[in-house]
């Protein structure tokens, strides 16, 4: 059942697909990975996508973030359509209109935590917001960890680096896969409070894949897929009414 949420739907676009396909092989090792989606992630929200193993979640956050090809349909990053770019043109607006964070921190351990921060920015020869840059920093409580290498950090503070380092660059859009799958429950509960206060109090459009109903909730809205679809929304989720919507899968035995 999708919840109408309260917010004011007219908020503007900051990712959209449209009639999204991607299709592995052919003839009968043929696999829909994604059929036919559609669906928008508006400016300054928090959306988790969740689903089954195999559903086309990751698939989808791939798609839409231009880290994956798609086989038909279109997606643009604001008024751009990925479909459409060369591959510089692509790299270069990965660069300049999203950020990531990934499982993984992905952090270089000859750098200390602030140049891990400005290092997309420096490889782009821009030279960060300060004013911006301090706002994130302080945000993620790093202001007394930047002259630390990786392994001098926690894993909880190694993954708020990667979330500094997303944010630093005023991006467009940040996009997820499983940012809190390898920190503890503690850790992973901090990095998810940056994530949502950085849409609330940054004005930031984050996009997170997961599988977990309390991260999920962390949310401002959760988009499901099974088989390739979309087959709901939740608005003003918690961590119990995903999870009832996940065991609805269980009991049709969707799960892997």
């Amino acid at each position: 059942m999708t919840t109408t949420p309260i917010a004011d739907r007219t908020t503007a676009v900051a990712a959209r697909a449209t009639d999204l396909s991607k299709i592995y092989g052919q003839g009968e090792t043929q696999v829909v990975a994604l059929d036919r989606v559609s669906v928008a992630f508006r400016q300054a929200e928090f959306t988790a996508i969740m689903g089954p193993s195999g559903s086309g979640k990751s698939t989808l956050m791939h798609c839409v973030a231009g880290l994956d090809t798609f086989s038909s349909g279109s997606v643009r990053i604001g008024d751009t359509e990925l479909g459409s770019l060369k591959d510089k043109q692509l790299t270069k607006l990965r660069r300049d209109k999203i950020g990531f964070i990934f499982q993984a921190f992905n952090l270089l351990p000859t750098l200390t935590a602030l140049e891990n921060i400005t290092l997309p920015m420096d490889i782009a020869g821009r030279k960060p917001d300060q004013q911006w840059l301090d706002t994130v920093i302080r945000m993620v409580g790093l202001a007394d960890r930047l002259s630390h290498r990786p392994s001098q950090l926690s894993g909880g503070q190694q993954q708020r680096v990667a979330v500094a380092r997303a944010l630093a660059a005023k991006p467009d859009i940040i996009f997820g896969d499983e940012p809190t799958g390898n920190l503890d429950s503690r850790s992973g509960a901090e990095v998810l409070g940056f994530l949502r206060n950085s849409v609330r109090e940054l004005q930031q459009t984050v996009v997170m894949v997961t599988h977990d109903p309390v991260a999920a909730a962390y949310a401002d809205r959760v988009v499901f897929l099974a088989d390739g679809r979309i087959v709901d929304e939740v608005y003003g989720p918690t961590a119990d009414s995903v999870l009832d919507r996940m065991k609805q899968f269980d009991a049709k035995g969707r799960t892997s």
